[in-house]
């Protein structure tokens, strides 16, 4: 540990006797709420510090942590985008926070017409008839449209439709979400160039296949041209096509799911739409569908009634059935409309436009020092796979632990699995040249240490707080008491 960065543990800083606090005088009589078998054998073991110590303790703490306000994460679109500060501030609008999700409808009629327009935003972006913004997240998204695909095919009376095809460069939500729908799942390799092998799909494709899912621009940042003969061969079948929305930053303005034959699809509000995802959530997946399959979507759903006011209607006999027992995320949805009106039509255009330019620039700048597998243009995101010069035995998990030394938080590695050393650059349209330019040059001077002086990238992190744990420890014991690292410190 090294503790002039990381500071000491508070348990470090105790003094005895030693205290911040004063606690108001008590005028009520003693009496013991705590029923005896509930207590502790032991008091407590507190730290004794004094206010100023456990202000900078924190304080210092807080620093450690990395984010896209105090740096440039390249790992992008996928969670890290940079959210401007005004969704945060009209999301905080207290009409917004003091709502409950079961109250009259006639008390939220602002709100309930915010979550209707980003319907209709949404469904103009995408191509789609309708949308619902009831799923939490991503995955949860493409649970919901894969449990529409399937009641579209129970209500067609093809019940045999029982699997989902996915590319190998699929994100592993994708078949994880098929598994859990109840469909079994069969994987198609991709080209040289990175896209679906056609011929490999049409092998696969027969009346037993429910739908394909495909996530375009894919993993590698490559767009799949071959989407028109695609959409045709999965329809030909009887088969839906789902598209993963984890990659349409790029296409924003320019080209939309629906007019590609999409059937249904889901977005990532959190990587598209500017509403913070890091830690785990809160998150959001709204789902579209294209026209013919909006009576399958799940409710409750919000409906805009003859006078033009609005209501929620909690239940409908042709809909897939519930995913969630209100309208999803509010607060997530917010800032997602805020950052659609305050970009409009244009700005959201030109932000697509700016991500791709981002990635093919760095790309370009970097590919002398990193091995390029797929040579040409990429949208938001490329991959190499590791450095160009592999004869020292650096790889990608030292490039990306010596990056943590200069400042930046690593990019996405090992994924996607098509490459042995995996290693994703997804720039934001939110970064200046001037950035780009640094992280650059924290590349090139990594690329050059591995071949100089291997030994300082193999052996990086140098400058913070943990620098190499034991994953596998860590997630099988881990240390989460004063107690615990006291332990583990002894038997060292």
């Amino acid at each position: 540990m090294n503790k002039e960065i990381y500071g000491n543990l508070i348990f470090e800083l105790s003094n005895q006797n030693r205290k911040g606090y004063k606690l108001p005088k008590n005028d009520f009589p003693d009496e013991d709420v705590i029923p005896e078998k509930l207590r502790r054998e032991k008091e407590p073991q507190l730290p004794q510090v004094d206010e100023p110590t456990v202000v900078r303790h924190y304080t210092n703490m807080s620093t450690n942590n990395f984010g896209v306000d105090t740096g440039f994460y390249p790992l992008g679109s996928c969670t890290m985008k940079y959210n401007p500060k005004i969704n945060e501030q009209i999301a905080s609008d207290d009409s917004i926070l003091s709502a409950h999700p079961y109250q009259p409808d006639s008390t939220v009629q602002g709100n309930l017409e915010l979550y209707f327009n980003l319907q209709r935003f949404l469904s103009e972006i995408g191509g789609m008839a309708e949308f619902t913004l009831n799923p939490y997240a991503g995955a949860h998204g493409e649970l919901t449209g894969l449990m529409i695909i399937k009641a579209y095919h129970e209500s067609n009376g093809d019940t045999k439709r029982n699997k989902v095809v996915v590319p190998d460069s699929a994100h592993g939500t994708n078949p994880a979400s098929a598994a859990v729908a109840g469909f079994d799942v069969v994987e198609v390799k991709s080209l040289p160039d990175g896209t679906i092998d056609v011929e490999s799909l049409k092998a696969v494709l027969d009346d037993s296949v429910a739908a394909v899912m495909m996530t375009n621009p894919n993993t590698l940042g490559i767009f799949e041209k071959n989407i028109p003969q695609i959409s045709e061969i999965v329809h030909e079948s009887g088969a839906l096509l789902y598209y993963d929305g984890a990659n349409l930053n790029p296409l924003l303005g320019v080209a939309r799911p629906g007019d590609m034959g999409f059937d249904v699809m889901h977005i990532n509000l959190h990587k598209t739409f500017s509403t913070p995802h890091g830690g785990g959530g809160p998150g959001s997946g709204p789902v579209g569908v294209r026209k013919g399959l909006e009576k399958f979507l799940p409710y409750p759903k919000v409906v805009r009634k003859t006078d033009g006011s609005f209501s929620i209607m909690t239940d409908d006999k042709e809909s897939m059935g519930s995913i969630s027992p209100t309208l999803g995320n509010f607060d997530v949805q917010v800032k997602a409309l805020t950052y659609i009106l305050s970009l409009g039509k244009e700005g959201l255009k030109e932000a697509g436009s700016l991500a791709t330019l981002n990635a093919n620039y760095i790309k370009e700048k970097l590919k002398e020092y990193y091995l390029l597998p797929i040579e040409g243009v990429c949208k938001h995101e490329f991959v190499f796979d590791g450095l160009k010069d592999k004869s020292t035995g650096v790889t990608t998990l030292n490039i990306a632990k010596r990056l943590l030394d200069m400042g930046y938080h690593a990019p996405t590695i090992y994924f996607p699995l098509l490459f042995h050393e995996s290693l994703m650059i997804e720039p934001t349209e939110t970064e200046s040249k001037e950035t780009i330019d640094q992280f650059i040059e924290a590349m090139k001077k990594i690329a050059k240490e591995a071949t100089e002086n291997p030994e300082i990238v193999k052996s990086a992190p140098h400058h913070t707080p943990v620098t190499r744990p034991d994953d596998t420890e860590a997630a099988l014991h881990p240390v989460v008491t004063w107690n615990d690292l006291k332990q583990q410190n002894n038997n060292v």
